[in-house]
Protein backbone atom coordinates (compact mmCIF):
# COMPACT_ATOMS: atom_id res chain seq x y z
CA UNK A 1 0.00 0.00 0.00
CA UNK A 2 1.31 3.43 -0.91
CA UNK A 3 2.36 5.42 2.17
CA UNK A 4 0.17 8.31 1.05
CA UNK A 5 -2.83 6.19 1.96
CA UNK A 6 -1.72 6.20 5.58
CA UNK A 7 -1.40 9.96 5.87
CA UNK A 8 -4.40 11.89 7.11
CA UNK A 9 -3.33 15.47 6.50
CA UNK A 10 -5.37 18.42 7.76
CA UNK A 11 -5.63 19.76 4.22
CA UNK A 12 -7.12 16.47 3.03
CA UNK A 13 -9.54 16.32 5.94
CA UNK A 14 -10.65 19.85 5.09
CA UNK A 15 -11.16 18.89 1.46
CA UNK A 16 -13.36 15.98 2.46
CA UNK A 17 -15.50 18.21 4.66
CA UNK A 18 -15.86 20.79 1.90
CA UNK A 19 -16.87 18.15 -0.64
CA UNK A 20 -19.40 16.66 1.77
CA UNK A 21 -20.92 20.04 2.64
CA UNK A 22 -21.09 20.92 -1.05
CA UNK A 23 -23.09 17.76 -1.75
CA UNK A 24 -20.67 16.32 -4.30
CA UNK A 25 -19.10 13.71 -2.00
CA UNK A 26 -21.98 11.47 -0.99
CA UNK A 27 -21.93 9.09 1.96
CA UNK A 28 -21.52 6.03 -0.26
CA UNK A 29 -18.34 7.48 -1.79
CA UNK A 30 -16.88 8.87 1.46
CA UNK A 31 -15.04 5.61 2.38
CA UNK A 32 -13.35 5.56 -1.03
CA UNK A 33 -12.32 9.18 -0.67
CA UNK A 34 -10.81 8.38 2.72
CA UNK A 35 -8.99 5.28 1.49
CA UNK A 36 -7.73 6.50 -1.89
CA UNK A 37 -5.86 9.83 -1.77
CA UNK A 38 -5.22 11.72 -4.98
CA UNK A 39 -1.63 12.29 -3.85
CA UNK A 40 -0.84 8.59 -4.29
CA UNK A 41 -1.41 8.88 -8.04
CA UNK A 42 0.39 12.12 -8.83
CA UNK A 43 3.93 12.33 -10.28
CA UNK A 44 6.67 14.11 -8.38
CA UNK A 45 6.54 17.15 -10.69
CA UNK A 46 3.08 18.60 -11.27
CA UNK A 47 1.59 21.84 -12.57
CA UNK A 48 -1.43 22.80 -10.48
CA UNK A 49 -3.59 25.72 -11.53
CA UNK A 50 -2.99 28.59 -9.14
CA UNK A 51 -6.29 30.40 -8.58
CA UNK A 52 -4.59 33.62 -7.41
CA UNK A 53 -2.31 34.06 -10.41
CA UNK A 54 -4.58 32.36 -12.94
CA UNK A 55 -1.81 30.20 -14.36
CA UNK A 56 -0.21 26.79 -13.97
CA UNK A 57 2.82 26.61 -11.69
CA UNK A 58 5.46 23.90 -11.39
CA UNK A 59 5.67 22.19 -7.99
CA UNK A 60 8.12 19.42 -7.09
CA UNK A 61 7.45 17.01 -4.24
CA UNK A 62 11.20 16.56 -3.69
CA UNK A 63 11.83 20.31 -3.40
CA UNK A 64 8.59 21.58 -1.83
CA UNK A 65 6.78 18.64 -0.20
CA UNK A 66 4.42 20.75 1.92
CA UNK A 67 3.36 22.86 -1.04
CA UNK A 68 3.06 19.78 -3.24
CA UNK A 69 0.71 18.07 -0.77
CA UNK A 70 -1.24 21.30 -0.30
CA UNK A 71 -2.08 21.30 -4.00
CA UNK A 72 -2.67 17.53 -4.06
CA UNK A 73 -5.28 17.97 -1.31
CA UNK A 74 -6.92 21.05 -2.86
CA UNK A 75 -10.04 21.18 -5.00
CA UNK A 76 -8.22 22.23 -8.14
CA UNK A 77 -7.04 20.67 -11.40
CA UNK A 78 -3.42 19.53 -11.69
CA UNK A 79 -1.70 19.17 -15.06
CA UNK A 80 0.49 16.07 -15.27
CA UNK A 81 1.45 16.16 -18.98
CA UNK A 82 1.99 18.85 -21.60
CA UNK A 83 1.99 18.63 -25.39
CA UNK A 84 1.15 14.92 -25.62
CA UNK A 85 4.39 14.11 -23.81
CA UNK A 86 6.70 16.09 -26.10
CA UNK A 87 7.28 18.78 -23.47
CA UNK A 88 10.51 18.76 -21.47
CA UNK A 89 11.63 21.00 -18.66
CA UNK A 90 10.11 22.45 -15.55
CA UNK A 91 8.04 25.27 -16.97
CA UNK A 92 4.52 24.77 -18.36
CA UNK A 93 4.23 23.62 -21.95
CA UNK A 94 1.97 24.92 -24.69
CA UNK A 95 -1.08 22.71 -24.21
CA UNK A 96 -2.11 20.64 -21.21
CA UNK A 97 -2.84 17.09 -22.40
CA UNK A 98 -3.29 15.03 -19.22
CA UNK A 99 -4.29 15.97 -15.71
CA UNK A 100 -5.80 15.07 -12.37
CA UNK A 101 -9.27 16.60 -12.35
CA UNK A 102 -10.77 18.69 -9.56
CA UNK A 103 -11.97 16.35 -6.79
CA UNK A 104 -15.36 18.09 -6.76
CA UNK A 105 -15.80 17.27 -10.46
CA UNK A 106 -14.57 13.69 -9.98
CA UNK A 107 -17.05 12.93 -7.22
CA UNK A 108 -19.97 14.73 -8.85
CA UNK A 109 -19.49 12.54 -11.94
CA UNK A 110 -19.14 9.41 -9.80
CA UNK A 111 -22.39 10.39 -8.12
CA UNK A 112 -24.03 10.69 -11.55
CA UNK A 113 -22.65 7.25 -12.47
CA UNK A 114 -24.76 5.67 -9.70
CA UNK A 115 -22.72 2.47 -9.42
CA UNK A 116 -24.15 -0.59 -7.70
CA UNK A 117 -22.40 -3.63 -6.19
CA UNK A 118 -21.21 -5.98 -8.89
CA UNK A 119 -21.28 -3.37 -11.65
CA UNK A 120 -18.59 -3.58 -14.31
CA UNK A 121 -17.27 -0.16 -15.31
CA UNK A 122 -15.48 1.06 -18.43
CA UNK A 123 -13.50 4.27 -17.95
CA UNK A 124 -12.32 6.30 -20.94
CA UNK A 125 -9.22 8.34 -20.13
CA UNK A 126 -7.15 6.74 -17.37
CA UNK A 127 -4.99 9.77 -16.64
CA UNK A 128 -3.24 9.33 -13.31
CA UNK A 129 -5.33 6.29 -12.38
CA UNK A 130 -6.99 7.97 -9.38
CA UNK A 131 -10.53 7.74 -10.74
CA UNK A 132 -10.04 4.07 -11.62
CA UNK A 133 -8.70 3.44 -8.11
CA UNK A 134 -11.76 5.05 -6.54
CA UNK A 135 -14.00 2.83 -8.65
CA UNK A 136 -11.91 -0.23 -7.81
CA UNK A 137 -12.14 0.48 -4.09
CA UNK A 138 -15.92 0.63 -4.39
CA UNK A 139 -16.53 -2.22 -6.84
CA UNK A 140 -13.41 -4.38 -6.76
CA UNK A 141 -10.43 -4.07 -9.09
CA UNK A 142 -11.57 -6.88 -11.39
CA UNK A 143 -14.70 -4.89 -12.25
CA UNK A 144 -12.83 -1.87 -13.62
CA UNK A 145 -11.44 -1.51 -17.16
CA UNK A 146 -9.80 1.78 -18.07
CA UNK A 147 -8.55 2.87 -21.51
CA UNK A 148 -5.78 5.42 -22.10
CA UNK A 149 -4.62 6.58 -25.53
CA UNK A 150 -1.16 7.73 -24.38
CA UNK A 151 1.26 4.84 -23.80
CA UNK A 152 3.40 6.70 -21.24
CA UNK A 153 0.35 7.89 -19.28
CA UNK A 154 -1.11 4.37 -19.32
CA UNK A 155 2.16 2.87 -18.05
CA UNK A 156 2.44 5.42 -15.23
CA UNK A 157 -1.16 4.80 -14.15
CA UNK A 158 -0.67 1.03 -14.28
CA UNK A 159 2.40 1.37 -12.04
CA UNK A 160 0.60 3.68 -9.61
CA UNK A 161 -2.34 1.29 -9.34
CA UNK A 162 0.03 -1.61 -8.70
CA UNK A 163 1.85 0.34 -5.97
CA UNK A 164 -1.49 1.00 -4.36
CA UNK A 165 -2.40 -2.68 -4.35
CA UNK A 166 -4.84 -2.45 -7.26
CA UNK A 167 -2.96 -4.31 -9.98
CA UNK A 168 -6.22 -6.09 -10.79
CA UNK A 169 -7.53 -2.99 -12.57
CA UNK A 170 -7.20 -3.61 -16.29
CA UNK A 171 -5.38 -0.66 -17.90
CA UNK A 172 -5.66 -0.79 -21.68
CA UNK A 173 -3.45 1.29 -23.96
CA UNK A 174 -5.76 2.09 -26.83
CA UNK A 175 -8.24 4.45 -28.46
CA UNK A 176 -11.07 5.08 -26.02
CA UNK A 177 -13.28 6.21 -28.91
CA UNK A 178 -13.63 2.51 -29.71
CA UNK A 179 -14.35 1.55 -26.11
CA UNK A 180 -13.05 -1.87 -25.10
CA UNK A 181 -15.05 -4.60 -26.82
CA UNK A 182 -13.00 -7.41 -25.24
CA UNK A 183 -14.58 -6.71 -21.86
CA UNK A 184 -18.09 -5.79 -22.96
CA UNK A 185 -20.79 -5.49 -21.89
CA UNK A 186 -20.48 -2.83 -19.21
CA UNK A 187 -22.98 -1.65 -16.62
CA UNK A 188 -21.42 1.80 -16.46
CA UNK A 189 -19.19 3.89 -18.73
CA UNK A 190 -17.52 7.11 -17.61
CA UNK A 191 -15.34 9.42 -19.67
CA UNK A 192 -12.77 11.70 -18.08
CA UNK A 193 -12.17 13.64 -21.30
CA UNK A 194 -14.36 16.10 -23.18
CA UNK A 195 -16.32 14.82 -26.18
CA UNK A 196 -17.74 16.44 -29.27
CA UNK A 197 -19.70 13.30 -30.13
CA UNK A 198 -20.48 10.20 -28.07
CA UNK A 199 -19.22 7.08 -29.86
CA UNK A 200 -22.01 4.65 -30.62
CA UNK A 201 -19.56 1.88 -29.68
CA UNK A 202 -20.07 2.85 -26.04
CA UNK A 203 -23.80 2.24 -26.39
CA UNK A 204 -23.22 -1.08 -28.13
CA UNK A 205 -20.85 -2.18 -25.36
CA UNK A 206 -23.33 -1.32 -22.58
CA UNK A 207 -25.97 -3.52 -21.02
CA UNK A 208 -29.62 -2.44 -21.44
CA UNK A 209 -30.30 0.04 -18.67
CA UNK A 210 -26.59 0.87 -18.41
CA UNK A 211 -25.45 4.42 -17.70
CA UNK A 212 -22.96 6.51 -19.66
CA UNK A 213 -21.55 9.66 -18.01
CA UNK A 214 -19.43 11.90 -20.21
CA UNK A 215 -18.47 15.58 -20.61
CA UNK A 216 -19.91 16.73 -23.95
CA UNK A 217 -20.02 19.97 -25.86
CA UNK A 218 -19.53 21.67 -29.22
CA UNK A 219 -16.59 23.32 -30.96
CA UNK A 220 -18.29 26.69 -30.36
CA UNK A 221 -16.36 26.88 -27.08
CA UNK A 222 -14.06 24.86 -24.88
CA UNK A 223 -16.64 24.20 -22.17
CA UNK A 224 -18.50 20.94 -21.69
CA UNK A 225 -21.56 19.74 -19.83
CA UNK A 226 -21.89 16.33 -18.20
CA UNK A 227 -24.28 14.11 -20.14
CA UNK A 228 -25.92 11.31 -18.16
CA UNK A 229 -27.32 8.83 -20.68
CA UNK A 230 -29.35 5.71 -19.94
CA UNK A 231 -29.17 2.87 -22.45
CA UNK A 232 -32.60 1.80 -23.72
CA UNK A 233 -34.05 -1.61 -22.91
CA UNK A 234 -33.41 -2.77 -26.48
CA UNK A 235 -29.77 -1.64 -26.24
CA UNK A 236 -30.08 0.33 -29.49
CA UNK A 237 -29.85 3.88 -28.10
CA UNK A 238 -28.98 5.96 -25.05
CA UNK A 239 -30.65 9.15 -23.93
CA UNK A 240 -30.59 11.56 -21.01
CA UNK A 241 -30.06 15.08 -19.77
CA UNK A 242 -27.06 17.17 -18.75
CA UNK A 243 -26.24 17.55 -15.07
CA UNK A 244 -24.02 20.65 -15.12
CA UNK A 245 -21.07 22.46 -16.69
CA UNK A 246 -17.45 21.26 -16.61
CA UNK A 247 -14.35 21.69 -18.73
CA UNK A 248 -12.15 18.74 -19.68
CA UNK A 249 -9.24 18.13 -22.00
CA UNK A 250 -10.73 16.79 -25.18
CA UNK A 251 -10.60 13.26 -26.52
CA UNK A 252 -7.62 13.40 -28.86
CA UNK A 253 -9.69 12.31 -31.83
CA UNK A 254 -12.17 15.13 -31.19
CA UNK A 255 -10.00 18.13 -30.41
CA UNK A 256 -11.06 21.42 -31.93
CA UNK A 257 -9.74 21.80 -35.48
CA UNK A 258 -7.08 24.45 -35.99
CA UNK A 259 -8.55 27.61 -37.47
CA UNK A 260 -6.25 29.91 -39.42
CA UNK A 261 -7.68 33.41 -39.19
CA UNK A 262 -5.79 34.59 -42.28
CA UNK A 263 -7.27 31.81 -44.41
CA UNK A 264 -10.76 33.04 -43.52
CA UNK A 265 -10.12 36.77 -43.40
CA UNK A 266 -7.07 37.50 -45.58
CA UNK A 267 -7.79 41.22 -46.00
CA UNK A 268 -9.53 42.10 -42.73
CA UNK A 269 -13.14 42.95 -42.03
CA UNK A 270 -13.26 45.18 -45.11
CA UNK A 271 -14.22 42.02 -47.04
CA UNK A 272 -17.34 41.53 -44.92
CA UNK A 273 -20.82 43.02 -45.07
CA UNK A 274 -21.13 45.60 -42.29
CA UNK A 275 -24.15 46.12 -40.05
CA UNK A 276 -25.04 46.93 -36.45
CA UNK A 277 -26.76 44.96 -33.69
CA UNK A 278 -28.63 45.84 -30.53
CA UNK A 279 -26.93 42.96 -28.69
CA UNK A 280 -24.57 44.31 -26.03
CA UNK A 281 -21.51 42.70 -24.52
CA UNK A 282 -23.37 42.37 -21.21
CA UNK A 283 -26.10 40.35 -22.94
CA UNK A 284 -23.70 38.24 -24.97
CA UNK A 285 -20.90 37.50 -22.47
CA UNK A 286 -22.28 35.63 -19.46
CA UNK A 287 -19.20 33.83 -18.17
CA UNK A 288 -17.24 30.68 -19.04
CA UNK A 289 -19.90 28.23 -17.79
CA UNK A 290 -22.99 29.97 -19.08
CA UNK A 291 -25.96 27.88 -20.27
CA UNK A 292 -26.45 30.61 -22.89
CA UNK A 293 -23.12 29.78 -24.52
CA UNK A 294 -23.97 26.09 -24.36
CA UNK A 295 -27.35 26.71 -26.02
CA UNK A 296 -25.90 28.92 -28.75
CA UNK A 297 -23.24 26.32 -29.48
CA UNK A 298 -25.93 23.66 -29.85
CA UNK A 299 -27.88 25.78 -32.32
CA UNK A 300 -25.03 27.35 -34.32
CA UNK A 301 -23.51 24.10 -35.49
CA UNK A 302 -19.99 23.54 -36.83
CA UNK A 303 -18.77 26.92 -35.65
CA UNK A 304 -15.79 28.09 -33.59
CA UNK A 305 -15.95 31.26 -31.51
CA UNK A 306 -12.90 33.14 -30.28
CA UNK A 307 -12.97 36.12 -27.92
CA UNK A 308 -10.24 38.75 -28.11
CA UNK A 309 -8.88 40.72 -25.17
CA UNK A 310 -10.49 44.12 -24.63
CA UNK A 311 -8.50 46.93 -26.20
CA UNK A 312 -9.28 50.60 -25.53
CA UNK A 313 -12.85 49.82 -24.55
CA UNK A 314 -13.53 47.52 -27.51
CA UNK A 315 -13.72 43.73 -27.70
CA UNK A 316 -13.88 41.68 -30.89
CA UNK A 317 -15.54 38.27 -31.02
CA UNK A 318 -14.90 36.12 -34.09
CA UNK A 319 -16.91 33.22 -35.51
CA UNK A 320 -15.58 30.73 -38.07
CA UNK A 321 -17.62 28.06 -39.89
CA UNK A 322 -16.14 24.57 -39.84
CA UNK A 323 -18.35 23.28 -42.63
CA UNK A 324 -15.83 24.10 -45.39
CA UNK A 325 -17.56 27.22 -46.69
CA UNK A 326 -15.08 29.64 -45.05
CA UNK A 327 -17.91 31.77 -43.67
CA UNK A 328 -16.93 34.12 -40.86
CA UNK A 329 -18.35 36.89 -38.72
CA UNK A 330 -16.93 39.48 -36.36
CA UNK A 331 -18.85 41.47 -33.76
CA UNK A 332 -17.14 44.38 -32.04
CA UNK A 333 -18.56 45.36 -28.69
CA UNK A 334 -17.65 48.81 -27.45
CA UNK A 335 -18.10 50.30 -23.99
CA UNK A 336 -21.01 52.69 -24.10
CA UNK A 337 -22.82 50.90 -26.95
CA UNK A 338 -22.59 50.93 -30.72
CA UNK A 339 -21.99 47.27 -31.59
CA UNK A 340 -20.74 46.71 -35.15
CA UNK A 341 -20.92 43.47 -37.11
CA UNK A 342 -19.12 42.16 -40.21
CA UNK A 343 -20.08 38.92 -41.95
CA UNK A 344 -18.88 37.06 -45.03
CA UNK A 345 -19.69 33.79 -46.77
CA UNK A 346 -22.84 31.78 -47.47
CA UNK A 347 -23.53 31.31 -43.75
CA UNK A 348 -24.48 34.50 -41.92
CA UNK A 349 -22.91 33.37 -38.67
CA UNK A 350 -23.81 36.40 -36.58
CA UNK A 351 -27.41 36.22 -37.80
CA UNK A 352 -27.41 32.57 -36.66
CA UNK A 353 -26.03 33.59 -33.25
CA UNK A 354 -28.71 36.28 -32.83
CA UNK A 355 -31.43 33.80 -33.80
CA UNK A 356 -30.09 31.33 -31.23
CA UNK A 357 -29.96 34.02 -28.55
CA UNK A 358 -33.57 35.01 -29.21
CA UNK A 359 -34.63 31.36 -29.12
CA UNK A 360 -32.87 30.80 -25.78
CA UNK A 361 -34.51 33.93 -24.33
CA UNK A 362 -37.90 32.81 -25.67
CA UNK A 363 -37.61 29.41 -24.00
CA UNK A 364 -37.15 31.03 -20.59
CA UNK A 365 -33.35 30.92 -20.65
CA UNK A 366 -33.11 27.21 -19.87
CA UNK A 367 -30.25 25.86 -17.81
CA UNK A 368 -28.11 22.82 -18.54
CA UNK A 369 -30.56 20.40 -16.94
CA UNK A 370 -33.28 21.17 -19.49
CA UNK A 371 -31.09 20.09 -22.38
CA UNK A 372 -30.60 16.46 -23.33
CA UNK A 373 -28.89 14.17 -25.80
CA UNK A 374 -29.88 10.99 -27.62
CA UNK A 375 -27.30 8.69 -29.23
CA UNK A 376 -28.19 5.85 -31.62
CA UNK A 377 -26.92 4.20 -34.77
CA UNK A 378 -27.90 7.24 -36.84
CA UNK A 379 -25.81 9.65 -34.78
CA UNK A 380 -26.72 11.97 -31.94
CA UNK A 381 -29.36 14.65 -31.42
CA UNK A 382 -29.57 17.34 -28.77
CA UNK A 383 -32.98 18.43 -27.50
CA UNK A 384 -34.76 20.65 -24.99
CA UNK A 385 -36.93 19.15 -22.23
CA UNK A 386 -37.86 15.99 -24.18
CA UNK A 387 -36.39 14.06 -27.13
CA UNK A 388 -39.43 15.14 -29.12
CA UNK A 389 -38.44 18.83 -28.82
CA UNK A 390 -35.42 19.23 -31.14
CA UNK A 391 -33.34 22.38 -31.27
CA UNK A 392 -34.00 24.94 -34.01
CA UNK A 393 -32.03 24.90 -37.24
CA UNK A 394 -30.87 28.53 -37.07
CA UNK A 395 -28.90 28.19 -40.31
CA UNK A 396 -32.21 27.75 -42.12
CA UNK A 397 -33.50 31.08 -40.79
Amino acid sequence: MNPDAQQERPSRTGLGRALMSGGVLTSDWAPSFAAVPRAAFLPDLVWPFDMETGRSVAVSRAEEPDRWYQYADADGPIVTQWDDGAHVGRGPGRAATSSASMPSVVFSMLRDLDVRPGNRVLEIGTGTGWNAALLAHRLGAVNVVTVEVDAAVAAAARAALARFGMAGVRVVHGDGFKGCPQGARYDRTVATCGLRSVPYAWVEQSVPGGIIVAPWGTHFGNGDAVARLVVADDGESASGTFTGPVEFMKLREQRRPDVSHSSYVPHGVVDGDESVTAITEEHFARGPFSPQDFAVGLCVRDCVRTVAEKDEGARAVWFYALSGCRSWACVQFRDGGGTRVWQSGPRRLWDEVETALRWWDGQGRPGFDRFGLTVDGAGERAWLDTPGHPLPDVAAG
